[in-house]
């Protein structure tokens, strides 16, 4: 606590000169808290959700999901299906320039798409796109993407973060997109001081008509919640995701403060390591679901939420429930852990620390699982760590994370059943649902085998299934229209706007 303290003193110290040159600008800036820093900038090299958020200001895609979910038209002003769901023509919107000031061509999404299927370049994406056998520039405002197989999720896949379109020029010249981002996006990158903050400005020539409305936006990197809660009592923050329900009360006490309160599309898990003794025996992971009682983890750590039995969010329309399966039952697990002979084997949850929620549910769940006898400890690492070691090398017991939505359930469960993701849970039947429910574009035959795969997930639990929780963005009651792309929950900075 006292480390907080002294840390909020020393960020809100910074800070004051921020606050009168924001002054000075006139009421077009806004400072935004940010958990953590991002793995990189570039889009294509992440998997992460929070760098997504934060690089979704800096570049467009050929077409992008409404705040209803349906996909509309973005850098692509329309585009057309063959009959045999394998060629894919995209008009692109005349007059677009990237932040270099170099026009957009199918040149360009040609390139980006090459880049992300290159073998070579190891994009952990790379798979979104696979199913492309080649893309062809017959104008430049025309590029028509060809598939090798009718691949449901395309569409989907081109309008989430990792669809993003890159100058061609760069990509030839070997531009650092991680640390330089260069996009259509309606802002342009102007610094990142890693641990302190990243910083754009308003992208004068973005092809929206009168958008963005805000002239900079700067992201505040302050993963220390007590922190993120002074800057915002005090107005050195102006906004923050995720609030703590810990810290509702004194926020709402503040009138210069607005809660917002949304139903994320988050799966929110326990992922088990399905390659270590003793987790690859199935009863160890049965009793550890049987040990968690997770509508109260989601109460206490979350603030509240639905539970979840599956691995999909529970406002999804592919959602199942499964919770029949794995009810709270304490004696269950104890006697399953018995059977299994784990014994006073330790066991180790390993959380990323610039997500409070996610440290408080591990804590919540370390004590359960001890109530059953097992022997258990948390690890606390941060972000890229995280990223690294637990989701990218698979190195961990237990972990506990939240996995966005997507705009298509392909993007959720492609790779489960195989070593290829990090819970290293590998079933053929189940994989071989999955793949199949890709090529398929009716809806009541995908959902029939999404529903297959997704029993046998919620039976051999890779996972421990927490739900789908509530969301608490706080903010300063002068910002408005501050949006959070459904499934997606990117920030959409494009109509926020200071009263």
């Amino acid at each position: 606590m006292k480390r907080s303290v002294i840390l909020g003193m020393v960020f809100l110290a910074l800070l004051s000169g921020v606050g009168s040159s924001l002054l000075a600008q006139g009421k077009g800036s806004i400072a935004f808290g940010l958990s953590g820093n991002p793995d990189t900038l570039d889009p294509q090299k992440t998997a992460g959700t929070l760098t997504f958020q934060v690089v979704k200001s800096f570049y467009d895609t050929l077409v992008e999901p409404d705040m209803t979910g349906k996909l509309v038209p973005a850098l692509a002003e329309s585009w057309t299906v063959s009959p045999d769901g394998l060629t894919w023509t995209f008009k692109l919107r005349p007059g677009v320039v990237f932040h270099n000031g170099q026009a957009l061509t199918s040149r360009d999404v040609k390139a980006t798409l090459d880049r992300i299927r290159d073998p070579s370049f190891a994009s952990p994406r790379r798979s979104e796109f696979t199913a492309i056998k080649e893309v062809k520039t017959p104008d430049p405002q025309t590029a028509v993407i060809i598939l090798s197989a009718p691949y449901a999720p395309i569409l989907a896949n081109l309008a989430s973060g990792w669809g993003a379109i890159l100058p061609a020029d760069l990509i030839q010249s070997g531009h650092n997109f991680d640390s330089e981002p260069v996009g259509t996006g309606p802002f342009k990158f102007e610094k990142w001081i890693r641990d302190n903050k990243i910083s754009m400005v308003r992208n004068e020539k973005y092809w929206m008509k009168g958008l963005p409305k805000l002239a900079r936006v700067d992201f505040q990197i302050v993963p220390e919640r007590s922190v993120q809660i002074q800057g915002l009592m005090s107005g050195a923050i102006d906004a923050v995701e995720y609030v703590d329900p810990e810290d509702l009360p004194i926020l709402q006490s503040n009138p210069n403060i607005t809660i917002r309160k949304e139903q994320t599309s988050m799966i929110l898990v326990m992922a088990m390591n399905c390659s270590r003794e003793p987790l690859n025996d199935l009863r160890v992971r049965q009793a550890i679901n049987y040990a968690v009682d997770k509508q109260l983890v989601l109460d206490i750590a979350y603030g509240g939420g639905k539970v979840g039995s599956s691995f999909m969010d529970t406002g999804n329309a592919y959602y199942t429930d499964f919770s029949h399966f794995y009810p709270y039952n304490p004696d269950k697990a104890k006697q399953l852990l018995k059977d299994a002979g784990v014994g006073n084997r330790q066991f180790t949850i390993t959380v990323p620390q610039n997500y409070p929620l996610h440290v408080k549910a591990g804590e919540l769940i370390q004590q359960m699982l001890e109530k059953v006898g097992m022997n258990v400890k948390i690890q606390l690492v941060d972000w890229s760590s995280w990223l690294a070691r637990i989701y990218t090398e698979g190195n961990f017991d237990l972990t506990i994370i939240g996995h966005t939505g997507k705009l298509d359930p392909d993007g959720t469960l492609a790779g489960y059943g195989t070593d290829k993701k990090y819970v290293r849970w590998i079933n053929p039947t189940c994989d071989a649902r999955i793949k199949e429910a890709a090529t398929i574009s009716d809806f009541a035959v995908r959902k029939k085998l999404y529903t297959e795969a997704l029993e046998i997930m919620a039976k051999e639990v890779p996972f421990v299934y927490l739900g789908s929780s509530y969301r608490y963005v706080a903010m300063r009651s002068n910002i408005a229209d501050f949006r959070i792309t459904p499934n997606l929950d990117s920030y959409d900075f494009r109509w926020t706007e200071l009263k």
